[in-house]
């Protein structure tokens, strides 16, 4: 049988919103697939813990199976959907060592085990792709691992998570409180029952985990990946970045940085931050997605769409089953990026930016020239000072915007300030990025 008479097996694991629309793609547009790859693409199952529950109608019962390894071993490429870490780690493991490749929207299991299931696909060079696993239908993988392979990529900033931006952008655009816009996401399906993933930002720390290692040629471990939720972002301080030009968006950011002695690192981070409104991540609105990639050479790329979506995370799914089935048809060994460079992930400390420090203070003579003393001890200088008062109620806000700082000085300065007598309440601290 030459390779063009061969047929591509391929097995789907998991029945979900995207594993269904990928088998169901995978069974319409079989004429198309096969045009495409250069071979006939077969569907040669879908595994599923029940077998009677409701299904997309493309599914027919005969193609369900809750054999999962038998399912594997039958496959010459592996779709793993099924969500979760430790049996998704089993079973994609089991098809790599079997030779199969494997194409999975996992975000969690490869941040958590990338090194050692992308160490068992070069062992028999077979390809891990895993396009859906950041940024839904946005092709980033791809163009990093490929397009930019060859450039100097200097920083991400990239909003990774539907539920957080469509949170902020009604607390922006309309003026509701934290609680009611998550309220809102979840009457339309952008947040889960339990949203604590999302809002918490360890659903964009997985994504910047992996696009700093992409971007960076670097493992980048998920615990070395500093993160912040939008829990406490506050209507105050949505205000205060309008007043000041912002806009408070939920940022992965991944960038390049030297170390004291000039040795250079990599930081990956996720937090609320400001960005100003003449930035192109500020007109991102509502649940979409968008990644914002500087270049030496390249220069600045937007990346910009659906985050998730049965359908949209299914055009990613299968774009890389293509690429995997063509190799399956021309030869030759899998497609995986490059961890050569080994740079340190350096500590966060280093991290330098602009700051926005909210405050209640006692209201009365001297109290600023007290806390500006606060921050020049810790090498913190204040470019503005907005204050508001609330009548009869003896306190003050003041919106401190600084100079460029260290996140180590920074610290210091607001443990300094949580324990002087003029401030009532440190209230926030929002970064200030993309200037």
């Amino acid at each position: 049988m030459n390779a063009r008479q061969q047929v591509i097996r391929v097995g789907v694991l998991g029945a979900g919103t995207v594993g269904a629309e990928v088998a169901a793609r995978l069974i319409g547009d079989r004429d198309e697939m096969r045009a495409r790859v250069g071979a006939p693409v077969e569907l040669v199952g879908v595994a599923v813990r029940d077998l009677d529950a409701p299904r997309h109608p493309a599914l027919l019962r005969e193609l369900l199976t809750t054999d999962v390894r038998s399912l594997i071993l039958s496959s010459n490429i592996v779709v793993e959907l099924i969500g979760g870490i430790e049996d998704a780690r089993e079973y994609v493991l089991l098809a790599l060592d079997s030779g199969a490749d494997v194409i999975t929207g996992n975000k969690a299991l490869l941040a958590t085990h990338g090194p050692e299931l992308f160490a068992a696909a070069e062992r028999v060079g077979a390809q891990l792709a895993y396009e859906a696993a950041v940024g839904g239908a946005i092709p980033i993988v791809r163009p990093l691992r490929d397009s930019l392979a060859g450039d100097h990529v200097q920083r991400i900033l990239g909003i990774l998570n539907g539920t957080t931006n469509y949170v902020l952008d009604r607390m922006d655009e309309h003026g509701d409180s934290f609680e009611s816009a998550l309220e809102r996401a979840t009457e339309l399906g952008y947040a889960e029952a339990d949203p604590t993933a999302d809002v918490s930002g360890a659903d964009a720390a997985q994504k910047a985990a992996l696009l700093a290692g992409l971007a960076f040629h670097t493992s980048v471990p998920l615990d070395a990946v500093p993160v912040e939720g939008i829990e406490h972002v506050t209507l105050d301080q949505v205000a205060a970045g309008r007043a000041s030009g912002h806009v408070v968006k939920l940022l992965a950011i991944c960038e390049r940085l030297t170390d004291p002695s000039g040795a250079p690192g990599i930081s990956a981070r996720v937090h609320p931050a400001l960005i100003p409104r003449s930035h192109p991540l500020a007109a991102v609105h509502g649940a979409n997605n968008a990644i914002y990639v500087e270049a030496s050479a390249a220069g600045s790329l937007m990346f910009y769409g659906a985050g998730a979506g049965g359908p949209e995370t299914a055009s990613a799914v299968l774009g890389d089953l293509v690429s995997a089935a063509r190799r399956h048809v021309i030869g030759g060994p899998g497609l995986l990026g490059s961890v050569s460079a080994a740079l340190p992930v350096l500590d966060p400390g280093l991290v330098t930016t602009r700051y926005q420090v909210t405050l209640d203070v006692r209201d009365e003579p001297g109290v600023l020239a007290s806390l500006s003393a606060v921050f020049s001890r810790r090498e913190v200088s204040i470019e503005t000072v907005v204050q508001s008062r609330a009548p009869g109620s003896g306190t003050a806000t003041l919106v401190v915007g600084t100079h460029r700082a260290s996140e180590s000085s920074l610290a210091a300065t607001v443990q300094d300030l949580s324990r002087a007598g003029e401030v009532a309440a440190v209230r926030g601290v929002l970064r200030i990025e993309g200037e």
